[in-house]
């Protein structure tokens, strides 16, 4: 066999790259996925500035997870001023973190990847194939915007979340209708995890190891400074992320690459990456219909990463619930308002579970509190070097069976979604 596969403009991902396969005599030659973004400079962006507006301009490095970076930007700058907020300000972060996941799984598995499995070349044709499922998407797509505007202010690039706590909080009754529309969202969410489950993918196992936060007795998102590759069995400090992960450079890519420092290993970080390391804390329904799907670690075919987000939709559901109703009960110890703290200088790293996964934000702050140095690792720079590994890994397999062109042009085009990546924020 001898082929040239050239994606150019990968569809239904977000930002832009191209897929580019060589086969030559039954042997894959070439394998590349090509990041064609231009650099962002926000990193440049934000040097100079004082640290109350640090955690708004990194909100834009993503309108899907501008919480998560407006999260882990202030979690750095408090690790540098020794701020320790309350019990009820870790609860309204933890929300923010969760309804950018009900606003990315939603918009991912509807829009981007479902109709890969469903024969159609967008998500249009579901609208009349299926208008009831279509309508449940777009509700789980609004139900996440609706938890972020409610706890941060608006639906993307959130407001009130600042250094030391919250400049405002929705009222308890507020708090009670989001636990109901949460409660009423988790049917369809259930039935995610069944549709996307249904679907046949190749079996493969990733090339790479796995990262993801992990504490001893949660699922954490937001509130764990550990992470944990899961097969070089490290657990390290978010501060000493540069000793563990080790970005560099290639000719084809506008994002870095990364790989495991001490074994030169790639790896993925993601939904899947959370269901390794944490798949014991689900709450009660994601863990039924995780063991359902027949998904528990060890999972490594990436691209059951889409029933991963399927199963946290339906975790994310049923804690956000419960954290409403906490809340509103003023179960949660102490105020959100901002508590004291003195502006000083230093280095401090904030390290969040973004929804595609690990999110760095190492930044450096002078004694006036102006950002020196900042550097933001995003999920999709850490995963792009194993989506290359394993994108060559299933053309290789592809390739073994006698699949022609077009079947390892689709399937190649179905890992990179099932990946979810982003591939503007994956550019320094």
């Amino acid at each position: 066999m001898k082929a040239a596969i050239n994606v150019d403009h990968v569809a239904r991902i977000e930002g832009h790259g191209n897929i580019h396969v060589v086969i030559e005599d039954g042997a894959v030659k070439t394998v590349q996925m090509e990041v064609i973004e231009a650099a962002r400079l926000f990193e440049s962006m934000v040097q100079g500035r004082i640290f109350s507006e640090v955690p708004y301009i990194a909100s834009r490095v993503c309108g899907i997870c501008s919480a998560s970076h407006t999260v882990t930007d202030i979690l750095a700058i408090e690790r540098i001023f020794g701020v320790q907020v309350t019990d009820r300000t870790h609860a309204l972060r933890e929300l923010l973190v969760y309804g950018s996941y009900l606003q990315n799984h939603g918009t991912h598995l509807y829009v981007l990847a479902a109709p890969d499995f469903l024969g159609q070349k967008s998500v249009f044709p579901l609208q009349e194939a299926d208008p009831a499922l279509f309508d449940h998407a777009l509700a789980l797509k609004e139900l996440g915007n609706r938890l972020c505007t409610k706890v941060g202010g608006r639906s993307i690039h959130p407001i009130t979340a600042v250094v030391g706590g919250f400049t405002s909080e929705i009222s308890r009754d507020e708090y009670l209708w989001l636990a109901d529309e949460m409660d009423a969202m988790r049917p369809f969410a259930l039935q995610t995890v069944d549709l996307f489950n249904s679907f046949a993918v190749p079996d493969i196992r990733s090339a790479g190891d796995v990262l993801a936060m992990c504490a001893p007795d949660k699922f954490p998102v937001c509130d764990s400074r550990q992470a944990r590759f899961v097969d070089g069995g490290a657990v390290f400090d978010a501060d000493d992320w540069g000793e563990y992960i080790e970005e560099y450079r290639v000719a084809h890519s506008g994002a870095l690459f990364a790989r495991e420092r001490q074994t030169g290993t790639p790896y993925m970080t993601s939904a899947l990456a959370r269901m390794n390391v944490s798949w014991d804390f689900l709450c009660k329904d994601a863990k039924v219909a995780a063991a359902k799907a027949g998904l528990r670690p060890p999972e490594r075919n990436p691209f059951r990463n889409n029933v991963a987000q399927a199963i946290e939709l339906v975790d994310a559901l049923e804690r956000c619930a419960g954290i409403c109703r906490r809340l509103a009960a003023d179960e949660f110890e102490g105020s959100s308002a901002v508590v004291p703290y003195q502006v000083r200088g230093g280095r401090g790293v904030g390290y969040t579970e973004a929804p595609r996964g690990a999110l760095f934000h190492d930044l450096t702050l002078d004694d006036d509190g102006c950002v020196v140095k900042a550097s933001i690792v995003t999920p999709t720079a850490q995963n792009v070097a194993n989506l290359e590994c394993d994108m060559r890994l299933l053309a290789e397999k592809m390739v073994a069976e006698g699949a022609d062109e077009a079947d390892i042009r689709a399937e190649i085009e179905k890992l990179v979604r099932a990946y979810d990546p982003c591939l503007s924020c994956s550019v320094h």
